[in-house]
C-alpha cells in the first residue's frame, strides 16, 4: 500500500482515538504507513487535502458543511467517525448543581473564540431551553486560556472550554455546570478527503478504517491511565495524571463511538444547529456528504 499523509486539525485531548491509532501502530498493522502532519489553524486542515499536501485529514464535519453550503459541487466527503459527542463544558466559579442553560440570561458568559462549532451547537440548546441566545451577555473574542484567567479573576461568571482547561479550573476551585455532550450524539470529528482520493486510495483508507476500528475496541476496553500513557507522547506539556483525568471525564459522556461508522443522527443534529445559527443557508444532507462505503 502507498504511504498516506494524515493532516491533523489541531492538538486536543478529545482526539484520543486518532493519536492512539498512531501510537499503537493500528494503521501499520493493517499494512498502511501513515505520517501525521501537525495541525495549526483548524480551518486549514481541509485545504491540505484540497491542495494535495495530504491525502486525508481529520476535523469537524462543520468544515465540510460550510464548504458544501458555499459550493454544492464541493468534492470533500466525511467518513470514519472518531468523535461523535461534544467535548465542551460550561464552567463557573463555584458549584451550581441546579444550573439550566436558561440561567445564562443575566450572567457574564464567555464562549470559545478559537473554533465556531461549540457556540453554534450550544446556541441551539439554549434556544430549546427557552431563551434567545443572541440576547445573552456573551463575549466571543477571547481564547480559552484568556477566558480561564478572566473566570478566576471574577471578570466573567461562566465560560465554555474543553479539557484540560476544565480539570485545571477545578483545581483552582471552579466547577462544571454543564456538559454539552448531554445533548446527545453530535458530529464532531471524522476523517475527510475528496471523492477522487476516496477512489484512488480506497485500499489504504479501508485499511485505516480497520485500524481505527481496532483502536476504538481497545479504547473502550482499556483503563483510563493506560490510554493516557499511550497518547502521552503527543502531549508533551501535559502530565499523564492530567491526561488520565481528561479521559475519565470524557469516557462516561460517550463522545467516542464504538465503531468508525458515521450515522445520520449526529450529522443532522450539528447541521440543524448550524442552520439555526445562520452559519449555513441550506442543509447539504448526510447522504450527499458522508461516505460509509469503505467500511466493511
Amino acid at each position: 500500500m502507498r504511504p498516506i499523509r494524515l493532516q491533523e486539525t489541531f492538538r486536543a485531548v478529545f482526539y484520543v482515538p486518532f493519536y492512539a491509532a498512531l501510537a499503537r501502530g493500528d494503521y501499520a498493522a493493517q499494512g498502511v504507513d501513515v505520517t501525521l502532519l501537525d495541525g495549526g489553524e483548524p480551518a486549514r486542515a481541509k485545504d491540505a487535502v484540497l491542495e494535495g499536501r495530504a491525502e486525508i485529514a481529520w476535523g469537524g464535519p462543520m468544515r465540510l458543511m460550510l464548504a458544501h453550503d458555499a459550493d454544492p459541487a464541493c468534492p470533500l466527503r466525511n467518513f470514519g467517525a472518531a468523535v461523535l459527542g461534544d467535548p465542551f463544558f460550561l464552567v463557573g466559579r463555584a458549584p451550581r448543581p441546579e444550573f439550566r442553560l436558561r440561567d445564562l440570561a443575566g450572567l457574564r458568559f464567555a464562549s470559545v473564540a478559537e473554533v465556531p462549532t461549540p457556540w453554534w451547537a450550544l446556541q441551539e440548546d439554549i434556544r430549546q431551553d427557552g431563551i434567545d441566545p443572541e440576547a445573552l451577555n456573551r463575549d466571543a473574542t477571547h481564547t480559552m486560556a484568556e477566558n480561564s484567567a478572566a473566570l478566576l479573576r471574577g471578570d466573567v461568571d461562566v465560560i465554555q472550554v474543553f479539557e484540560p482547561f476544565v480539570s485545571r479550573l477545578e483545581d483552582a476551585g471552579c466547577a462544571v455546570w454543564h456538559a454539552a455532550a448531554t445533548r446527545g450524539p453530535t458530529a464532531y470529528t471524522t476523517f475527510m478527503s475528496t471523492t477522487a482520493n476516496l477512489r484512488e486510495y480506497a485500499p489504504e483508507f479501508r485499511a485505516m478504517l480497520r485500524g481505527l476500528g481496532h483502536t476504538l475496541d481497545w479504547l473502550h476496553a482499556t483503563p483510563d491511565a493506560e490510554v493516557a500513557r499511550t497518547v502521552a507522547p503527543f502531549f508533551v506539556d501535559l502530565d499523564a495524571a492530567l491526561i488520565t483525568r481528561c479521559i475519565a471525564r470524557y469516557r462516561p459522556l460517550g463522545i467516542w463511538p464504538r465503531t468508525p461508522f458515521f450515522p445520520p443522527e449526529p450529522w443532522e443534529r450539528l447541521e440543524h444547529a448550524m442552520f439555526t445559527a445562520g452559519a449555513i443557508r441550506r442543509k447539504p444532507g448526510h447522504a450527499a456528504c458522508v461516505d460509509n462505503t469503505l467500511l466493511g
